[in-house]
This record gives structure tokens, sequence and C-alpha cells, in this order.
């Protein structure tokens, strides 16, 4: 093993396949926080062959995004507070504003300037319907 995760042949660890999985399942201009993809993890079905334990919460998702996530929409796995991710936050907001993705100002004295998410109206609940989380 290398430290990163990787198995000895450098697949991907099962659960860092499943967590990219599902950040490839948010449509374009929603967001899933780090704990609600460990939640819908916890309540799905493993794919056939796959241990239905291993699972996580949030900082295990956000680890398997930090060290795999860039081949998938890793913009629209976030923090369950809205700030944007640090270091990457033009990167995102380039790609929120692409996708419509709903913002909010960011606050007068905010040192940065840099918008949040509007989570009340970004979040996706995992319906196919699109709808946002309750």
């Amino acid at each position: 093993m290398s430290g990163t995760g990787e198995t000895a042949e450098g697949e991907l660890p099962a659960y860092a396949e499943r967590v990219l999985a599902v950040a490839e399942l948010i449509p374009a201009g929603r967001v899933m926080t780090y704990g609600d993809v460990a939640e819908w993890l916890r309540d799905e079905e493993p794919p056939e062959g796959l241990p239905a334990t291993g699972g996580g919460g949030p900082r295990q998702v956000g680890r398997v995004m930090a060290l795999y996530g860039g081949a998938v929409p890793w913009w629209r796995v976030v923090r369950a507070d809205g700030r944007l991710l640090p270091g990457s936050e033009l990167r995102a907001l380039a790609h929120y504003r692409a996708e419509g993705t709903p913002l909010r100002a960011a606050a007068r004295e905010a040192e940065d300037h840099i918008p949040r998410l509007d989570m009340r109206r970004a979040r996706w609940d995992g319906q196919q319907n699109g709808g946002a989380a309750p």
C-alpha cells in the first residue's frame, strides 16, 4: 500500500469508488454535503460483490474527494455551511456560475468577498426529480 488508500494493483478502494459514483450522480447546478454523501452510502445497497461495511462519515468522504475527486464534479460535494473549498474557491465559483448553482452574496464583513452556496436552494436530496432537500 502506498499510504494513499489505493490497493496494491493501483485500483481505488471500494469506498472511494462508491463516493465518486455518488458525486457523478449530482445534477449540474446542485450540491450534496460531505455528510449527505456519507448518509447516502449508509442507506444504499452496495453493488454486488462489494462489502456492505466500510462506510464512513463526512471526513472520510472529504478525504476521498481530496485524494481522488479530480476526475468527477468535485465542486458538487461541499461543506454544509456553504463556504467554498479553501484554495479552490475561484475554480469552484466558475463551475457554479456556469451551471447556475444558487449562490448567496458574500457578507459585507467577509474579507475574501467570495459568495457562498445557497444551501437551501442548491442542496440535492438524491431524488431523480432533482428536488431540494427538505
